[in-house]
C-alpha cells in the first residue's frame, strides 16, 4: 500500500502482522509505501512440518532481506516490534545499508527475554504444553495475552480472539511451541550487545509503553544509552502491544520521525 518511501512492519511473537491494522493504512495516507509480512512460523506464514526448519530470530534476518529483494526494495525504514525489534537489530546491524532509519517499539534486547514463567517452561520440555488439552490452553493464553495491554476491556471485545486463534487449534498449538517458543533464546540478541552503538550511524526512534508488563521500562533506557543519539518515546497509558494501546500515537510518532528521516 502507497507508493513513496518504503517502511516495511516488522512484528513480534505471539502476534502476526495483523498487529499493524491500525498503523500501516495511517502510513500509506501519508504516502509511505508500507510492507507488512509474517514471520516464517508465525501468523498466517508456513509452519514448516520439519521443526528442523530454523525459524529462530537470526534465521528471520535472512528472509527479510530476500523478501525486500522479492518487493524491489534497496532501502526502507525499518519498524519492529517485540521479538521482531530483535529481527531489527540483527537486520540493522549486518546489513546496514539496506536501512534508512530503525524504530523499535517495546522490543527485546540484549538478556530481557524470555520471561521467567516461560524459562521454567522450557526447562520443563515444551511436549506437556503442546498436547494440552485445548479449553486449558486457550485460557491460559488468553489470561496471557490480556497481560500485554492496557486497555484490556477493549482488547478482549476485539483482537484478542484474533490472537489466541493463530496459537491455539490443531495446528496452531504445536506450531507456538514448536516455532516460536522453542526459540526464545536471548543468545539472538545478547551476542550483538556489544555492537549496537554501531546502529547509531543510522536514525534510531525507540518508542516504550510506559505500562509494558512484557519488557519493563528499564530495558528501553538500557537500549537507549546503548545506541548512541537514539530518541526514546515514552507513551502513558500502553502496555506491551502498544498498537493495540495507542495506534493513534504509535502512528504519529512513525509518520514524524520517517518524515524527519526521508531520503537519506
Amino acid at each position: 500500500m502507497g507508493s513513496g518511501e518504503s517502511v516495511v512492519l516488522i512484528h513480534g511473537t505471539p502476534s502476526s502482522s495483523y498487529i499493524w491494522r491500525n498503523v500501516a493504512p495511517r502510513l500509506a495516507d501519508e504516502g509511505f509505501s508500507v510492507h507488512v509480512y509474517d514471520l516464517l512460523g508465525y501468523g498466517r506464514s508456513e509452519r514448516p512440518y520439519d521443526q528442523a526448519v530454523d525459524t529462530s530470530v537470526s534465521a528471520q534476518v535472512p528472509i527479510l532481506k530476500q523478501l525486500m529483494a522479492h518487493w524491489g526494495i534497496e532501502r526502507a525504514h525499518i519498524v519492529a516490534h517485540d521479538i521482531g525489534g530483535a529481527v531489527a537489530q540483527r537486520f540493522c546491524i549486518f546489513h546496514s545499508a539496506m536501512a534508512k532509519s530503525l524504530t523499535l517499539v517495546d522490543s527485546v534486547s540484549f538478556d530481557s527475554w524470555p520471561s521467567s514463567r516461560t524459562r521454567k517452561q522450557m526447562e520443563d520440555g515444551l511436549e506437556v504444553l503442546i498436547k494440552a488439552p485445548d479449553a486449558q490452553h486457550r485460557a491460559h493464553f488468553r489470561e496471557w495475552l490480556l497481560s500485554a495491554v492496557h486497555y484490556k476491556e477493549q482488547f478482549a471485545s476485539g483482537a484478542l480472539d484474533i490472537f489466541l486463534e493463530l496459537i491455539s487449534g490443531p495446528i496452531g498449538q504445536s506450531s507456538f511451541f514448536q516455532h516460536q517458543v522453542s526459540h526464545y533464546d536471548p543468545k539472538h540478541t545478547s551476542e550483538i550487545a556489544h555492537r549496537l552503538w554501531e546502529l547509531s550511524a543510522m536514525p534510531v526512534q525507540i518508542l516504550w509503553g510506559e505500562n509494558d508488563a512484557w519488557q519493563v521500562v528499564e530495558w528501553a533506557h538500557k537500549l537507549h544509552t546503548a545506541i548512541p543519539g537514539s530518541v526514546l518515546r515514552l507513551i502513558p497509558e500502553c502496555g506491551h502491544f502498544a498498537m493495540e494501546d495507542q495506534p493513534e500515537e504509535i502512528s504519529r510518532l512513525l509518520i514524524s520521525f520517517i518524515d524527519e528521516n526521508r531520503s537519506r
